[in-house]
């Protein structure tokens, strides 16, 4: 079954037991993760988590069918928990939907997969199974979930402080998360204690995220001036920012410059597609520059490179912060190259 936001939160809220097999997808992995988390706590405290992952899937295909028919050791819940599920899990998940029983549910998280995958389509198609898509909530979307997740602490937003918090945090529920927990100690808000949280809590716990560095630093990325990298990058970081907004910005940005590249390979001047797709005057100059470096197989190798940065900097044990700046200085370079 393909669920949209509203029935996938019913769904992970209040399992049914008849769902074997959920499958969260797309590009916003923390959004899938938490997700996966409201399931789990609606399992219940004690439910026992079973972990796969893909190379075990690999060499054993069974095993998840075996594990969803399994009994806990101690005869409560289990559930079994699959992250980054590839196309090659294709049989196990086959196995796992034609097995006769499987009592304990599958989650599985897949941020790589496609949405015309035979994956996802199986997760579709079948009646005990759940599919559902995770993009990264952009305006009106963000400013609702950082609503709902104060709420949750809560805090009750004032003024501008959603449209903020979202902007901020790049529409990443795990970073929003955290600065609304902190935002919530500095109040001393709690659910049996609500407090509003204005602009000034705000600006004193530095959550906001200065728009001006955020621009110069990718700027200088598109740009290809790799000299200044290291030192934008330690600016946007004393003012607040951080690697997953920063990465997010940057792929809209080139998302942006994609759709430009495509009218002028159909013959349009730099001048009328500017005209055409209502570029903000302050961003004109660069947006020029980069067209006219940038071709369209290299910008969509960009992408493709920042979404899989991304992916690998919310994995446990990552880099962190180090796996962004290294992408970063790596497109700059590669920007300096294609210069003319």
């Amino acid at each position: 079954m393909k669920a949209n936001a509203t029935q996938i939160r019913a769904a992970v809220d209040k399992p049914n037991p008849n769902t074997r097999f959920y499958l969260f997808h797309g590009p916003d992995e923390a959004g899938a993760a938490d997700l996966a988390t409201r399931l789990a706590r609606a399992l219940g405290p004690e439910a026992e988590r079973v972990d796969i992952d893909m190379k075990g899937l690999r060499e054993q295909p069974g095993r998840l069918a075996d594990e969803a028919a399994s009994l806990s050791l101690f005869g409560g819940v289990r559930f079994i928990r699959v992250t980054g599920i590839e196309e090659a899990a294709v049989e196990a998940v086959t196995l796992l939907l034609g097995a006769e029983r499987a009592g304990n549910p599958v989650i599985a998280i897949g941020p790589g997969l496609k949405a015309s995958g035979k994956l996802v389509k199986m997760a579709i198609a079948a009646p005990t199974a759940m599919a559902h898509a995770c993009y990264v909530p952009e305006g009106l979307d963000a400013t609702r979930m950082a609503t709902n997740v104060a709420r949750e602490q809560g805090l009750r937003l004032t003024g501008d402080v959603p449209q903020r918090l979202a902007h901020a945090t790049g529409g990443d529920r795990a970073i929003l998360a955290r600065e609304i927990e902190k935002l919530a100690l500095f109040l001393d808000a709690a659910p049996d204690r609500p407090r509003d949280a204005d602009g000034d809590a705000l600006d004193a716990i530095g959550a906001d995220l200065n728009d001006t560095e955020l621009f110069h630093t990718i700027e200088a990325v598109l740009d290809g001036r790799v000299a200044e990298i290291g030192s934008e990058l330690a600016r946007l970081s004393q003012g607040g920012g951080s690697a997953i907004p920063l990465l997010r910005q940057l792929a809209r940005r080139l998302m942006t410059l994609s759709e430009l590249r495509a009218d002028m390979d159909k013959g349009a001047s730099i001048d009328e597609v500017l005209e055409k797709n209502r570029i903000f005057f302050r961003e004109k100059p660069a947006t020029t520059r980069a067209l006219r470096r940038w071709t369209a197989p290299q910008i969509a190798r960009a992408i493709d490179r920042v979404r899989a940065t991304e992916r690998a900097l919310m994995r446990a044990a990552s880099a962190g912060e180090v796996l962004a700046e290294a992408e970063c200085t790596a497109i700059a370079r590669a920007a300096a190259r294609a210069r003319g």
